[in-house]
């Protein structure tokens, strides 16, 4: 997987994969959606509480993923006061996050195509770490959050 030929980010503000992963140590968090429970009240906020203790551990960025356009994301995180620190990113047609692996069907929620809840450690493109929830597959009928929470990465870096 070449997470350098990627381009994310579309249409607001499109950046390349090499210019998101290319000589840094990030961590990447995928989630169903913006503006969705767990994701607007524990993982998002948890990450950016986190960003200076991640950063002292040598980590570079954290960039947010979902399956959303840019629009929805750019006012998901005006809304959620993060941008300073945690970077959120549009996957609009699910690309990275089919690459990544955890492309799901949320059909049972009418989502459609989305992310599979993880947190992985990318080191220059390479994943080094990947903390996916349990239990991947299409239509689950729960929402796992325990393996790719902040506190959970930390403790492994």
């Amino acid at each position: 997987m070449n997470l350098f030929e990627l381009t994310l980010n579309q249409p607001l503000e499109p950046k390349s994969g090499e210019e998101l992963f290319k000589e840094k140590k990030v961590i990447v968090f995928g989630l169903p959606g913006a503006y969705t429970p767990t994701c607007s009240s524990k993982q998002l906020p948890g990450f950016e509480e986190m960003y200076d203790q991640f950063f002292q551990k040598g980590i570079d960025d954290i960039y947010c993923v979902s399956v959303n356009d840019g629009f929805v994301m750019r006012a998901w995180a005006k809304e959620h006061t993060c941008g300073d620190k945690v970077k959120v990113i549009a996957d609009g047609n699910g690309e990275f996050t089919r690459r990544m692996g955890m492309l799901v069907e949320k059909n049972n929620l009418g989502f459609g195509m989305r992310s599979w809840r993880y947190a992985a450690v990318i080191n220059n493109g390479i994943v080094e770490q990947l903390f996916a929830e349990d239990g991947i597959e299409d239509n689950h009928g729960e929402d796992p959050y325990e393996v790719s929470t902040p506190e959970n990465v930390y403790e492994r870096l």
